[in-house]
């Protein structure tokens, strides 16, 4: 059974996967809120957002509580990471050339999008792109995980992607990121290493995790295939075809460029208060 909510009767497609290293993360977060309220308001028919960013570290708002965060984030930037602060839930998290992500979003005009619904609709889709292979891609916390939620997608007990939800006016963004290749475990040991500078270990209220690298792997370990990021994205628009779903290719509109404008002063903002440098 196909989840309601992946059929839509048109899906716009943008796809951000190759933009490149100057691509800066505040910009997807910023682009997403502005699909968000576009979508909502009924100026645009469900979005699929996909999207690459070279070595950066995406940082939770907790994360930005930590008691030595300065001396965390010095340490990414020397690993040669840009550091910023997203606008959705969550902890922190790798991307790099080998993490896809991938933005589902959808409108809640008619009903109410409950947010178990978003979840399980990014989890069928993912088993429905690796249906090809004879694996069981669960959804369970792996403990041991950065970013650990009850939605980690896993296979074989190793988690390679995580789903987050933003609800913005209206409308509903389901994101996923995916590691697609590389190491997973080098990602998780890089955060763990964040962790471990920005807690010294002082006691805090929030219970940050305790990142345990052997817990994470990307697809292409996981598979033992060289999988790559243009592999994964035919394998998710042959996947939403399959649903019946027309696709068309599209940038942000005439309408939607201000709203971005707005959106992206906003990730500044908050990128500003939490005193990261705007590398």
């Amino acid at each position: 059974m196909v989840h309601e909510l992946l059929r839509q009767r048109k899906w716009r497609i943008m796809d951000q996967s190759h933009v490149g290293p100057m691509f800066d993360a505040r910009q997807s977060f910023a682009i997403d809120d502005t699909l968000c309220t576009s979508v909502g308001q009924g100026g645009s028919d469900a979005v699929v957002r996909t999207w690459v960013h070279h070595d950066t570290i995406v940082l939770g708002i907790q994360d930005t509580k930590l008691p030595y965060l300065q001396e965390g984030v010095s340490f990414l930037e020397a690993q040669g990471y840009r550091v910023i602060v997203r606008n959705s839930g969550g902890l922190a998290v790798v991307l790099d050339e080998g993490v896809l992500n991938v933005s589902l979003i959808l409108p809640e005009s008619k009903k109410a999008i409950d947010i178990n619904q978003g979840y399980e609709a990014m989890w069928e889709l993912m088993k429905q792109m690796l249906s090809s292979y004879p694996v069981t891609v669960e959804a369970k916390e792996i403990v041991g995980s950065y970013c650990p939620g009850s939605y980690d997608l896993s296979i074989a007990g190793k988690k390679f992607a995580g789903i987050s939800q933003r609800r913005v006016r209206g409308g509903v963004a389901v994101q996923i990121y995916i590691c697609v290749n590389g190491s997973g475990s080098a990602r998780a040991e890089i955060i763990r290493q964040f962790y471990e500078r920005g807690l010294q270990g002082a006691e805090t209220k929030f219970v940050y995790p305790r990142i345990v690298p052997a817990t994470m792997a990307s697809l292409s370990e996981l598979l033992q295939e060289p999988l790559t990021i243009s592999d994964m994205m035919l394998r998710l628009l042959q996947t939403l075809r399959s649903f019946g779903s027309e696709l068309y290719s599209s940038s942000l509109t005439e309408r939607e460029w201000p709203l971005y404008e707005q959106y992206w002063q906003r990730m500044v903002e908050r990128n500003e208060k939490a005193s990261l440098p705007l590398s």
